[in-house]
């Protein structure tokens, strides 16, 4: 008769060097997919802000505008301290105003007939190239500045 010898294996509790490395791949994966489309996310909402701030300028020139017939760029007399450019909502846009005769305003007449308001994103709102910057004059012309895929209705809405 033969004898036989039997070893009994013991089954490891622990992972694989393998299975660990493919966890981290799948999880390197995800995130470098979520990040970016989050970061998007936050700047599509951070957009509201500069477009609040410049129909609330318009409406505070236009108001302005009724009383003294000509439109200003103080910020004094749309109820605000401080000068232009003024830093708007969470700091993620700074919002200029361009007041002269006529319009595209290259050179800040100081008071005129028409004005341009202009929000410029800052800090890392800059890396919205999408939309970029914002204008709004006093005809109520909605722009963007940003890449030739937007148009003012995509960052305006």
């Amino acid at each position: 008769m033969r004898a036989t010898r039997r070893f009994r294996t013991r089954k490891s509790g622990g992972f694989t060097l393998i299975e660990l490395m493919v966890t981290i791949v799948i999880a390197t994966i995800l995130i470098s997919i979520a990040v970016p489309t989050y970061q998007n996310s936050i700047r599509k909402s951070r957009r509201t802000e500069a477009r609040t701030a410049l129909l609330d300028f318009a409406s505070r020139e236009e108001r302005f505008n009724s009383t003294n017939s000509t439109y200003s760029d103080l910020p004094v007399n749309m109820g605000y301290a401080g000068a232009f450019p003024i830093t708007v909502g969470s700091g993620y846009y700074q919002v200029s105003v361009c007041v002269n005769t006529a319009l595209p305003c290259t050179a800040d007449a100081g008071t005129g007939t028409k004005f341009l308001l202009t929000a410029t994103p800052v800090g890392a709102q800059v890396k919205d190239t999408i939309c970029g910057s914002f204008t709004l004059d006093n005809t109520g012309a909605e722009a963007v500045t940003g890449t030739a895929s937007a148009t003012p209705s995509t960052c305006w809405n």
